[in-house]
């Protein structure tokens, strides 16, 4: 692949580097093994060149320069699917509490621990309605206000019942969460007397408000889903059911059928391979050892995103929230490759989201993952050290550090070490304290 041109200066967002200057990343390793710079201006790839090529093309003073030696680049991932109005709660005594300034400090929270992991945008699935009423979703609404800049955090509104006559005021919340600014119409079909007549509210309250549909549902039952797939074929801007993990307990030929319906119907599924969430009728627990079979929807045609599910609430008290983590899950029990895991959470998690894609070349949006590693393979594996772009500036880094005492007198020294990193990524020897 040739280097990637410079493109003309594109005007800088309010959330990319304050002086509208530019952020040369400088020896970074790419997935196709090349070594390069890249530079950044405001919230897109400028420039992409061979190492120490673009060394020289920032202006005194204009931009900053991060060393990436060492670190592999990608295109950040994207989390879409998480429950951030329940995120941290596993250990909370007694009820969780709905309170707005409560949640957003949670949904706050766990944002930020999953943009540490790399995740620059962020689908969060919350409860309206019921006792919480549009409370929860105030609270992850001010969370994203504050979030501005650092990441993108969309919602998703989750009603519980939308049919008979319980189901009046669930239509009506749906209708004002939309209208408060929730993005996308949701909820559990699952946990409704009428899971058909669920669907088809949500899709005409979607329609209505031209929005796309993320629907929770665990797809043990084959002529239900058969159903929703039916209904949600074509619709546009879109549906994604998740996580689907009843279909890894089907016979084989109704899996199948079921995968291939989906695909005809062009709907994205979003599985789950770190453990289920609280969105579906058990909570997932029944089925967290049997993920949605992904081979078998992607050998179907299906487009197949990953997502982190509970982080640390009641139905995964250690769910991790790592986009990484999910791709290596995928690579390690579902026997994807390396590069088509990482899609599952970055290219295909963004196209979820209605995001533009995002590839190492001039032109395209700076939402990007360092990594320190030689490969793709050795960053789902040991993935420690993370710098994340977002929206063309360094918005986040971790740096972890492994050191080892000095082997007993008399053994064969030179064995390799990892010093400490300066700030730029360089490493030095490190001193055992």
């Amino acid at each position: 692949m040739p280097d990637s041109q410079p493109q003309p200066h594109h005007s800088s967002s309010r959330s990319g580097p304050a002086d509208g200057g530019s952020l040369l990343l400088s020896g970074a390793r790419l997935a196709d093994g090349r070594t390069v710079d890249v530079r950044l201006h405001g919230d897109r790839i400028e420039a992409v060149g061979t190492a120490g090529s673009l060394t020289g093309g920032l202006p005194p003073g204009a931009g900053a320069r991060v060393d990436l030696s060492g670190y592999l680049l990608l295109p950040a991932p994207a989390e879409p699917h998480v429950h951030a109005d329940t995120a941290l709660t596993a250990d909370t005594p007694g009820p969780v509490l709905d309170d707005p300034r409560e949640v957003q400090r949670r949904a706050t929270e766990a944002a930020l621990l999953q943009l540490g992991h790399g995740a620059t945008a962020l689908r969060a699935h919350v409860r309206v309605g019921d006792v919480p009423g549009l409370g929860t979703l105030t609270g992850v609404l001010r969370a994203r206000r504050a979030l501005r800049g650092l990441t993108e955090l969309t919602t998703v509104a989750v009603p519980r019942v939308l049919t008979g006559v319980a189901g009046a005021e669930g239509l009506a919340i749906l209708r004002d969460a939309l209208k408060m600014g929730a993005d996308v119409a949701g909820g559990c079909p699952d946990l409704d007397p009428d899971p058909t007549g669920y669907v088809e509210a949500v899709l005409e309250i979607a329609a209505e408000h031209g929005v796309p549909v993320d629907l929770h549902t665990d797809a043990t039952d084959p002529a239900r889903l058969a159903r929703i797939t039916a209904m949600a074929g074509g619709l546009r801007p879109g549906v994604t059911l998740g996580p689907c993990e009843g279909l890894a307990l089907l016979p084989d030929e109704v899996a199948s059928r079921m995968a291939d319906l989906l695909a005809a119907a062009g709907v994205t599924v979003v599985c789950l391979p770190q453990g289920g969430c609280a969105g579906g009728g058990d909570g997932g627990a029944d089925h967290r050892d049997a993920p949605a079979p992904v081979r078998l929807l992607r050998a179907a045609g299906v487009r197949v995103a990953a997502g982190s599910g509970a982080l640390r609430d009641l139905s995964n008290p250690v769910g991790r929230g790592d986009p990484l983590e999910a791709a290596f899950l995928l690579a390690s029990r579902h026997g994807l490759r390396p590069t088509e895991a990482y899609e599952a959470v970055s290219s295909t998690a963004r196209s979820v989201l209605g995001l533009p894609g995002v590839r190492v070349e001039a032109g395209f949006p700076a939402e990007l993952l360092a990594v320190r590693a030689d490969g793709l393979a050795g960053a789902l594996s040991l993935a420690y050290s993370r710098i994340v772009v977002h929206r063309g500036r360094v918005v986040s880094r971790t740096s972890a550090v492994r050191e080892f005492g000095d082997p007993p007198t008399g053994l064969e020294p030179g064995l390799p070490r990892q010093g400490r990193g300066d700030r730029d990524g360089r490493q030095g020897r490190g001193e055992w304290p």
